[in-house]
This record gives C-alpha cells, sequence and structure tokens, in this order.
C-alpha cells in the first residue's frame, strides 16, 4: 500500500482500530510527519490525562516520537526486511533523554503495541535479532509490557513505583491483565492487597498473599 504518510497512518490506525498497514518500504520520516505525529500524540496523551487528573505530568515530547518511530519501524520490520540488518540499531534506537514518569507515560502511547509484534516476530523466527531489540527497550518501560513475559532483573520497586500517580496507574495495568508475574512480587503485591482491603476476592480472587 502507498501512502502519502506511512508514519502518521500507521499510528493514527493502531490507536484507533489496533491494526497495521504494510507499506511497500521504509520511507525516512520527514520533519513534517514528525511535527504532526508528535501533535496528534499530544492531543492523545491529554484525552488519557484526563483519566489520571495529574497536573504534575506533562507530555515528552522527546519520549513520544522516539517511541513512536520505534513502534512505525518494528512494525513495517515485520515484513520489509531486505536489506535492513546493517540499519537495525539505526531505526530501533535506544531511548537517550530522561527517563522519568513523563517519558514513561509519553512513550507507553505507542509502546504498549510493541509485545504484539514481538509476539509476531516470534512466531514467524524466534531467533531474529529484532526481537531482542525490543525486548530490551520494554525491559526499559516495562509499563508498556505489563502482561507481557519479560525478565525484569533486580528492580527497586519502591523507587520506580515512588510517584503516586503512576503506581495507581501500574497497579490498575497489573490487575486489568492479571500479571501475576507482576502482582506476586513481594512489594506490588503488599501493595495491590492493600488497595484491595476487604473486597480482594472481588478485585482478584486467585491471588495469593506474599508474606514477605
Amino acid at each position: 500500500m502507498k501512502a502519502q504518510s506511512p508514519f502518521l497512518d500507521t499510528l493514527f490506525l493502531l490507536r484507533q482500530e489496533e491494526c497495521i498497514t504494510i507499506f511497500t518500504d521504509l520511507q525516512e520520516i520527514s520533519r513534517k510527519e514528525e511535527h504532526d505525529a508528535a501533535e496528534y500524540l499530544e492531543t492523545e496523551f491529554e484525552k488519557e490525562r484526563l483519566e489520571f487528573l495529574s497536573d504534575t505530568i506533562s507530555y515528552d515530547k522527546e519520549a513520544a516520537i522516539w517511541a513512536a518511530k520505534v513502534l512505525y519501524h518494528s512494525a513495517q520490520l515485520y515484513l520489509i526486511r531486505e536489506n535492513t540488518a546493517k540499519d537495525l540499531n539505526k531505526l530501533i534506537p535506544p531511548f537517550n533523554g530522561k527517563r522519568d514518569v513523563s517519558a514513561i507515560l509519553s512513550a507507553d502511547l505507542s509502546l504498549r503495541f510493541v509485545p504484539q509484534i514481538i509476539l509476531a516476530l516470534q512466531r514467524a523466527d524466534p531467533e531474529d535479532r529484532l526481537i531482542k531489540l525490543l525486548e530490551n527497550i520494554l525491559i526499559r518501560f516495562h509499563y508498556s509490557a505489563v502482561g507481557f513475559d519479560l525478565e525484569l532483573g533486580n528492580i527497586s520497586w519502591e523507587e520506580e513505583l515512588k510517584d503516586n500517580t503512576y503506581r495507581k496507574l501500574y497497579l490498575e495495568k497489573i490487575v486489568e491483565k492479571k500479571s501475576y508475574q507482576l502482582a506476586e512480587i513481594p512489594y506490588i503485591n503488599k501493595l495491590l492487597i492493600s488497595e484491595f482491603g476487604l473486597h480482594k476476592d472481588v478485585f482478584w480472587r486467585e491471588l495469593k498473599i506474599i508474606n514477605n
């Protein structure tokens, strides 16, 4: 399929329809496309911010555009792989900005779709080097991967979840995705059980209470 703006079309279709369009080739992303994508994602961020009502968390344009490019390139690389091996690190770069709550939530506008792309890549070729690049990104931005099986290593969860709004959103996502992997981490388990109170069985009957 050909389009005037494959980058914008990919973002829009994924966020609105949860589908991916594969174009005929990988195209350079123009400055205008970046500008338009930044404005579109800021609008989407503000819509979502209405749900968590925080004036302290702002839109991070740098993180949003970086994540959008990662999403676009990984989606297109699912099928378009001719002469791309040498460019993978350029197309899927790590984030070089400050990883704070604003960056995490701004990047999540796009990164939340990356686990689905990884699953598709794993089915096609479990040894694909692109998989590891994307997993490394999600290990750092693991809020976007709640419910997806990742080896997160030794995270200081007290430090990670010190922001009240981010902690609330993270716990809500764990419950929504029924992520036992995260919910049975002692610190997170304690937070969840405290939030559930006497209504634990209503929210998550099967969840074990971890005494540690």
